[in-house]
């Protein structure tokens, strides 16, 4: 069976019903998306197929019909994604462990909500449990995410028009 993984094409024999969360770890060595309950309750093992958020400890290898993106394959191979970067800058990250899950859900929902709302991320990210309680650091950093990619679109469009017109 073929997988694409962060642009990556791999040739995998395993079982078929064997989770898309221990192909990535135990096949793959892909260790950013973490075993948290194994029910898609915790949002630990979060990756994006076609940039859908989605839980891989339930997800039977043999549904993946799409390319998968883990955290490490999120920014670009010298660049951190605006995401990862205002994560540090909030400083949210305290034992780290939904960490990943947590920044591939808020990177999906601003790929689709560029501009969301605190409701907005609450409930796009109701899924990422957090046992340190940073919620309120998360909340900001996804703000500041988007308003650090709205930045980059602006400035990719001027520099696109040759600057602004008058």
């Amino acid at each position: 069976m073929k997988l694409t993984v962060n642009e990556q094409e791999y040739e995998i024999d395993v079982d078929p019903r064997m989770p898309l969360l221990w192909v990535l770890r135990d096949e793959l060595g892909i260790t950013g998306p973490k075993f948290g309950c194994g029910m898609a309750l915790c949002g630990a093992c979060t990756v994006h197929l076609d940039g859908r958020a989605v839980r891989s400890c339930v997800l039977p290898v043999a549904a993946v019909n799409a390319e998968v993106r883990t955290i490490e394959g999120l920014g670009a191979p010298d660049a951190l994604h605006a995401v990862q970067a205002a994560w540090i800058e909030m400083q949210v990250a305290q034992c780290g462990y939904c960490q990943p899950g947590q920044i591939m859900s808020a990177a999906a929902l601003l790929d689709a909500t560029p501009g969301p709302s605190d409701e907005q991320i609450d409930r796009a990210l109701s899924g990422n449990l957090c046992r340190c309680g940073t919620y309120p650091r998360i909340r900001k950093a996804v703000h500041a995410a988007a308003a650090r990619l709205q930045s980059d679109m602006r400035n990719e469009a001027q520099n696109e028009t040759g600057g602004e017109s008058d």
